[in-house]
């Protein structure tokens, strides 16, 4: 099998845009984990990183803005067997989908999260997002953005996650890698990848990025939480890559007396009649 088996359609991004370098690593990503398209669902919210499960063959969910979290997790929670990714946008994540996102973290469904940070909303012409840095000129805010910027791996370290990396789409190879990590490790997972967008954020591209960022080594201990939020705080003229923090620790199903049996909920015969009795006890 090789990458071009999730191949689809051709996008509808802006020619340089980040995004490409993620939706690449993400099919090389699967190839190398041997992953077949049915095995696979791809989840969206809305906005230019959610068309992801659009230009990719496998299954697909798109869903409302901020909202892609309850889908995915149901389909993991019916059909253990799927691998489910989320590939949604910073202003999707931790804007509209914010609640979501510290929820998530604390069921620890087996879910991998990609959130394609590039610091604005894309889709919407450009303006604000959780992560635009302070200061930051957009058409919508023309005296700079006076928000204090959403640190989405700090907050996931503290929320208690037990997997959170960081990640550039300027460095596929190094991103591929986080990715099979992630989808690898059983629980929630997340990586945020900046993904500089080239039409609205002037500020924060390719190469602001790499003058900036470095591959976290092996003295980087990955099971010190403590240890993980100090890096986490580090986004200056030095912004660490790579993965931040991980652990073990029981998930969802495991957790849960109905599903730790591994029984699968999508594979269970239903009584209609009694299904209809209970529905109309309802009305």
């Amino acid at each position: 099998m090789s990458a071009t088996e999730f191949k689809k359609l051709e996008t509808a991004w802006c020619p340089g845009c980040g995004n490409f370098g993620i939706l690449d690593s993400l099919k090389l990503a699967l190839e190398a984990l041997g992953k077949d398209p049915h095995e696979v669902v791809i989840v969206g919210g809305i906005g230019q990183a959610a068309k992801t499960p659009q230009y990719l063959r496998a299954n697909s969910f798109c869903g409302l803005h901020g909202r892609a979290l309850p889908p995915a997790v149901a389909m993991k929670m019916a059909n253990p067997n799927l691998t489910v990714i989320i590939n949604t946008g910073d202003g999707d994540s931790y804007g509209e989908g914010g609640n979501h996102f510290l929820h998530n973290i604390r069921r620890n469904v087996d879910i991998t999260h990609f959130v394609h940070d590039n610091q604005v909303y894309g889709l919407t012409k450009g303006q604000s997002s959780p992560t635009t840095l302070e200061g930051m000129v957009t058409d919508a805010q023309a005296e700079g953005s006076q928000n204090t910027p959403f640190n989405p791996v700090l907050i996931a370290l503290v929320a208690g996650a037990g997997f959170v990396a960081r990640g550039f789409s300027g460095k596929p190879e190094h991103l591929q890698m986080l990715m099979e990590r992630a989808i690898s490790y059983k629980g929630y997972a997340l990586v945020d990848i900046f993904q500089p967008c080239v039409s609205f954020n002037k500020l924060n591209t390719f190469a602001w990025y790499n003058q900036r960022v470095y591959e976290l080594d092996k003295s980087h201990d990955t099971r010190d939480r403590m240890g993980a939020m100090r890096r986490a705080k580090e986004f200056g003229d030095r912004i660490p890559i790579g993965v931040l923090f991980e652990e073990e620790r029981p998930t969802f199903h495991e957790k849960n007396s109905s599903l730790k049996e591994g029984q699968v909920l999508a594979g269970r015969k239903n009584d209609p009649m009694l299904l209809n009795k209970l529905m109309r006890a309802m009305v």
